[in-house]
């Protein structure tokens, strides 16, 4: 039986070997980007990642221009608004639209109980003002990083009555604005600190996982000591070593190296394995022959092999680093006044009939908490993208 051949297609352009390795132009675009552009792109599709990162560069916003984005400056006080409560911002009164704005406060003292009592009074509409400038209320001036004077702010009360969004304290300070230039500190001290502590780690876990051996050894049992200790208790008892006659700017620095002391030891583990896995390597060895200094070798060819990693780690220890701050602060051994940090606004509210009768006072705590979960969630991303071949 006889069968027609088949129609099959043949392609008349001449024979390229070559051609299973060209490239498309998305294909070269992603094979030939750099270590970074691949670690952005893979960053990018983390979504709540991108968030904590946006967040967590708002708020370092905020630490730069702490006295623009406050409506009052640091130490003004209220006299007459002792433990005042918070205002609630409103649109609409009767009916008519009035942009935002707060009603006006009436203060009255119980005698049987001996305290202010604070209600609205709804006679006095008290817009909120926008981009002010000028100094027609009271703390609207300030030194702006110490350097020269300022009137500038974002939001500001009306001239003739004042604007408590967070409530006052027992001095009757704007909790608003303590908290924003307490974010300053806690926020500032995070970030010295774990550079402090990355100096340290990547230098000891460098020797140590370079050159191996009795260095390796002696490095890892320092390690072991430390981290042998309770952290919390560990720094309550070194804190308390500081003397108390030290000026704040020597307090916060000693609280900085105190938390970065302790927190290398982890950095440098890392740092340690990753070395002892690239020494052997073909670039690594290449180096050497060439007559590369081991400084040289560690600095220039191994470290950038693992930066990403390195960068992600740091980013998860920061929130360690503020969360001893805001801890010893609290218990009354880190940082005191007239430094200003969350942990020493926490340290009002140790007092339980403050937290009953004033709970806006542990409102500081919620700053901490967002800082905290941004920074982790943020370091999830960029361990998850320090791999970017990893699918």
């Amino acid at each position: 039986m006889s069968r027609e051949p088949l129609e099959h297609y043949v392609n008349p352009a001449p024979f390229n070997p070559y051609a299973a390795l060209e490239l498309t132009p998305e294909q070269e675009r992603y094979y030939m980007a750099s270590q970074w552009r691949l670690v952005w792109w893979k960053l990018r599709r983390h979504r709540l990642a991108v968030i904590s990162g946006s967040f967590l560069t708002l708020m370092y916003l905020i630490v730069v221009f702490a006295e623009v984005v406050a409506p009052y400056e640091l130490e003004a006080r209220h006299v007459d608004y002792l433990f005042a409560p918070p205002q609630d911002v409103h649109l609409f009164d009767e009916g008519e639209f009035r942009g935002p704005f707060v009603y006006g406060i009436d203060v009255t003292l119980d005698m049987e109980r001996l305290q202010w009592v604070y209600q609205e009074d709804r006679s006095q509409v008290n817009p909120i003002r926008f981009f002010c400038v000028g100094n027609d209320y009271l703390g609207s001036s300030y030194e702006f990083w110490g350097l020269f004077e300022g009137s500038f702010h974002l939001l500001c009360p009306s001239p003739d009555a004042p604007m408590f969004l967070l409530g006052t304290d027992r001095m009757g300070r704007d909790m608003l604005s303590r908290i924003v230039y307490g974010a300053r500190i806690s926020l500032t001290l995070g970030l010295i600190g774990i550079a402090i502590s990355f100096f340290l780690g990547i230098t000891i876990g460098g020797v140590a996982g370079y050159y191996g051996g009795l260095v390796d050894n002696i490095v890892q049992r320092i390690i072991e000591v430390i981290r042998s200790f309770p952290m919390l208790p560990l720094l309550m008892a070194l804190s308390a070593i500081l003397p108390i006659t030290w000026p704040p700017t020597l307090i916060f620095l000693g609280i900085t190296v105190l938390l970065a002391l302790l927190d290398w030891p982890g950095l440098a583990r890392a740092v340690r394995s990753k070395l002892l896995a690239l020494r052997e390597e073909d670039f690594c060895v290449a180096a050497q022959l060439m007559g590369a200094k081991p400084g040289r070798v560690i600095m220039k060819h191994l470290m950038p092999s693992f930066l990403s990693h390195l960068i992600a780690s740091a980013t998860l220890s920061i929130p360690t680093m503020i969360l001893g701050e805001t801890a010893l602060s609290f218990l009354g051994l880190g940082l005191r006044p007239p430094v200003t940090s969350w942990g020493v606004l926490l340290n009002e509210a140790q007092n339980i009939n403050y937290v009953v009768l004033y709970p806006w006072l542990l409102y500081p705590v919620i700053p901490v908490i967002m800082v905290v979960l941004a920074y982790q969630f943020l370091g999830d991303g960029l361990l998850d993208a320090a791999d970017p071949y990893k699918h």
